[in-house]
């Protein structure tokens, strides 16, 4: 007896054609027709049957090389070629359901290079009749595949890694950056978000996530003590400005009674400056010691603005008065009086003396309106002096006797020379006869101011 006992002959059903997937060799159509196998025998174009029942199939290393696959005993030795036939149908149909399964992507490459090995080992060691040389060379394009898909999935995995170590070194730069922040706020907010996004993030290699981890967290520990050393520092800067402004505050709170308006308005601007120059103490310290401070401020100012509002009045008071006294000095002009003019505007002036001060903003503009008057009522009692100045009137006269009796010798010394028949003597006496005519004539207008 043979490994493998035949069932008893029967009809050969056909195999169901399976399409191959893209990329792999199509399996070769069934085996030709049986022809009768002579007494003793029987030969298919992949195996035969020899007379003592041994099988064989065919190899592809020649029509004369052969392989023992079984035996057959039960009966026509065709029926056994054909019952081998069946057994390599069947083991197409095999490979046809792993390209199949391979094609739909529904096994891991180990898997499938485990299941490739059966089948191959299958037709390494056949127990069946057919094309071999085809099976091994669907085989082979199965494995390509899987070595294709390996490689595939092995550059998939090797970009994600490097996508992975991309977004965590992005992470820890970030993180490196932050370090040296001072908005503790927002970058402590920030390193507790990195955490998160880290903890999330797909992984790369142990060893580099391992040094990148440390790396992160070194800088996580750098931005930590640095910020609980300035909020340390913080602290006493702030305590010790609450302790400057105590000082502030008691200065303001004994200088709140004064009411020495002007060097007390002055020390509490000096105060105000060193407040701000002492930096800001703790938030509940602050509230306490500013409203203390800004209370003093109010006590004094609101006082001074009292006192001021009640001067504001009187001088606006004061102002009325003053354009009422101004326009009454308007009225002298023009002068035509110089005694009645001159009584007036003193009388004015006494009354203008006695009111107070007026708006500091008003005080040019109604001052000039007094000093125009003044200086008009100056200029006529200028000119009225000039008129009656007798040692003027006396060189105003002596001046026109002197020209008169210049321009009379001028006339005779002409006449001398015109007698003479001294025509160029003639001409300079008429020029400087007509030169002192003009002084004469400016001289009597000087004399005639006198006259009037």
């Amino acid at each position: 007896m043979t490994d493998e006992t035949p069932a008893p002959p029967g009809p050969t059903p056909e195999p169901t054609p399976v399409p191959s997937p893209r990329g792999v060799a199509p399996k070769p159509g069934p085996p030709p027709g049986v022809t009768a196998a002579p007494t003793g025998g029987a030969t298919q174009p992949w195996g035969r049957v020899d007379e003592v029942g041994a099988v064989y199939v065919r190899t592809p290393d020649g029509p004369d090389d052969e392989v023992k696959v079984g035996e057959w005993l039960a009966g026509d030795p065709a029926d056994g070629v054909h019952f081998y036939e069946r057994k390599y149908a069947a083991l197409a149909v095999e490979i046809d359901l792993l390209e199949h399964r391979l094609g739909e992507a529904g096994l891991s490459a180990d898997e499938a290079m485990a299941l490739i090995g059966k089948l191959r080992d299958q037709v390494d060691r056949p127990h069946c009749v057919g094309d071999l040389a085809a099976l091994r060379a669907r085989l082979d394009g199965l494995v390509a595949l899987v070595d294709a898909e390996r490689a595939a999935r092995k550059a998939e995995r090797a970009a994600a890694r490097e996508q992975a170590r991309a977004g965590r070194e992005a992470l820890v730069v970030e993180a490196e950056t932050l370090a040296e922040s001072t908005r503790w706020k927002a970058s402590g907010d920030r390193f507790r978000a990195i955490v998160e996004e880290w903890r999330v993030a797909p992984h790369a290699e142990r060893s580099y996530e391992q040094e990148l981890w440390k790396r992160l967290s070194h800088a996580r520990s750098t931005f930590e003590k640095r910020r609980r050393a300035w909020f340390a520092s913080r602290d006493t800067e702030r305590a010790e400005a609450a302790t400057v402004k105590q000082k502030l505050v008691k200065e303001a709170e004994a200088l709140a009674p004064s009411k020495d308006w002007g060097p007390t308005s002055a020390a509490f601007r000096s105060l105000m400056q060193r407040w701000k120059d002492a930096g800001p103490a703790s938030r509940e310290a602050e509230h306490e010691l500013w409203t203390r401070f800004k209370a003093a401020q109010d006590t004094f100012f609101g006082a001074r603005s009292a006192v001021f509002d009640e001067r504001d009045a009187e001088q606006q008071q004061n102002l009325a008065q003053k354009q009422q006294l101004a326009d009454e000095a308007e009225k002298i002009l023009p002068i035509t009086d110089l005694a009645s003019a001159r009584d007036a505007l003193r009388s004015i002036q006494d009354r203008w003396s006695q009111i107070g001060h007026v708006p500091r903003a008003d005080k040019p503009a109604i001052e000039r309106r007094l000093q125009q008057v003044e200086q008009a009522l100056r200029a006529a009692d200028d000119a009225r002096w000039k008129r009656t100045n007798p040692e003027a009137r006396a060189r105003a006269s002596a001046t026109v006797e002197q020209l008169t009796a210049s321009i009379a010798k001028l006339e005779k010394e002409r006449e001398v020379a015109v007698t003479a028949g001294k025509q160029r003597d003639a001409d300079e006496a008429d020029a400087a006869i007509a030169a002192r005519r003009e002084w004469l004539a400016q001289a009597e207008a000087t004399l005639a101011e006198f006259s009037e």
